[in-house]
């Protein structure tokens, strides 16, 4: 258990569970291998399933004595056409087609879309788009009630098949009467982080933080056109962010995503907020053992960009090897790091626009660790301002993020570089230091002569008043602290 004291790596990994990692024996393996993070997806599975592997989670946590961050992402609306007659059509190019309010089933010629929002954005031009992406419309002629389309990618549209509108901003809510129940429940049971979907503007974060009430943090999915134009607005907004990048490559050119996914990446570290990139990471270990050269340089790309998290979705949900997937994004990871061009590259991409004290006492944290040989920076936080302030300077050297607060440790554990650890409160900085400097030799951070950073805020337990830096030998007499 001496190598499970703490990850090799910065980066983050994410595992969804689902049929494939449901087991305590699996989960346990996929913690052990790597997985930082452990998603529950409230699409798939009944609430009865949920609270088990939340319980399987909770259980491992005590007894590794390590915080296990869980991040629960819900479902959100889901835009659908009706049913067939035959089960479905083949639609080819250039053909009409419509859709309408009709609830009979459809034909050749049309199909119901149960959606009146669809109705009131859609106008002429626009694009709809069935099963992600295979089959496209473009929308000819519009009434309150009827669709015109014309066939411009032809394919086969079946029963139930999703709809995607990319150039629409739906007059519709993220949060489902679903979404609630399944919000109160996953709150009650005590996760983490939440996952919104459909967000397509600022405002679509308000409700959930109503009914949140800080009782987990908010991390908004970026997956619509029309949540990349207004951005910043929303991550103003969100505690975090995820780059769903498999709905992206549905409602835009798929070669637009990458850029998008960098420039959404570079904007979070600037604020401070953790990203999470997602979908697809290494799909097609779904099935096999090992991954494509593509998806181990897809995983790379979004490590050098500084992510504080890469998530894997159905690789570990439903595949075949959830352990041996999260090995092989973990050895990724690790390789990547002892690159020297990643730091060179964070280091290049790094902001200097940071006003107050508390930036001030991490940046100074991070330039003394890079001036002088110290093996670890410790951070006392209380709610996550210090640690989350010291994770986004992307420092070289290990980050411990020491906390009386469990649910903070938690959530700090999806932050890039920051190893959480549970501690006593402390009400004194010589007592921080010597809590430090416990924490550092008990998790193989630092012994005999070593250096330390220690920061804090005085008075204790108040956030954001980080206002002390020092710097501390691993063999110094407590008796020397003030």
């Amino acid at each position: 258990m001496a190598n499970q004291l703490h990850r090799s790596r910065k980066v983050k990994i994410v595992a969804t569970l689902g049929p494939s990692s449901d087991s305590s024996t699996e989960i346990k393996s996929m913690f052990l291998a790597g997985a930082d993070i452990f998603r529950l997806n409230l699409s798939h599975g009944d609430h009865s399933a949920v609270k088990r592997r939340h319980q399987i989670i909770r259980q491992l946590e005590k007894e590794f004595s390590r915080p296990i961050c869980i991040l629960a992402d819900l479902q959100g609306p889901k835009l659908r056409c009706g049913d067939f007659h035959n089960g479905g059509v083949e639609l080819c190019l250039g053909e009409k087609f419509t859709f309408d309010l009709n609830k009979n089933l459809g034909d050749k010629n049309r199909v119901c879309l149960p959606h009146p929002e669809i109705f009131q954005s859609a106008k002429k031009n626009h694009i709809l788009l069935i099963d992600d992406g295979k089959v496209a419309l473009k929308v000819t002629n519009k009434t309150s009630d009827v669709i015109e389309c014309e066939v411009t990618s032809p394919g086969f549209v079946s029963d139930k098949k999703g709809v995607n509108c990319p150039d629409s901003i739906l007059d519709l809510a993220p949060l489902t009467l679903k979404d609630k129940k399944d919000l109160d429940f996953v709150c009650d049971l005590g996760v983490d982080w939440i996952a919104l979907s459909f967000v397509q503007r600022a405002k679509d974060i308000k409700e959930i933080k109503v009914l949140l009430n800080n009782r987990a943090g908010i991390i908004s999915k970026i997956e619509k056109p029309s949540a990349v134009d207004v951005f910043d607005e929303i991550l103003d907004q969100s505690d975090g962010i995820m780059v769903a990048r498999g709905d992206l490559g549905v409602e835009l050119p798929i070669e637009a995503v990458p850029p998008i996914q960098k420039r959404l990446v570079m904007k979070c570290r600037e604020k401070g907020k953790p990203v999470i990139v997602a979908t697809q990471m290494m799909e097609s270990m779904i099935k096999s053992s090992i991954p494509t050269r593509a998806e181990v340089s897809d995983v790379a790309q979004a490590i050098y960009d500084g992510v504080d998290a890469v998530m894997l979705s159905a690789e570990t949900a439903i595949g075949n090897h959830p352990e041996k997937v999260v090995s092989t994004v973990d050895k990724i990871a690790i390789e990547i790091e002892r690159d020297a061009l990643y730091f060179e590259s964070l280091e290049a991409s790094r902001t200097s626009s940071k006003q107050g004290v508390s930036n001030a006492i991490t940046v100074a944290a991070r330039e003394v660790a890079e001036t002088v040989k110290v093996k670890v920076i410790c951070c006392f936080t209380h709610g996550g301002t210090t640690a989350s302030l010291a994770s986004r300077e992307r420092p070289r050297v290990p980050i411990i993020a020491l906390t009386p607060n469990i649910m903070t440790a938690r959530k700090l554990t999806l932050l890039w570089g920051l190893h959480c650890v549970i501690t006593t409160s402390v009400d004194r900085f010589k007592k921080a230091v010597i809590n430090a400097l416990k924490e550092a030799k008990k998790f193989e951070f630092a012994d005999g002569k070593d250096l330390i950073i220690v920061i804090a805020g005085v008075p204790f337990n108040t956030p954001g008043t980080t206002n002390i830096l020092r710097v501390v030998s691993m063999d110094e007499n407590f008796e020397d602290f003030y």
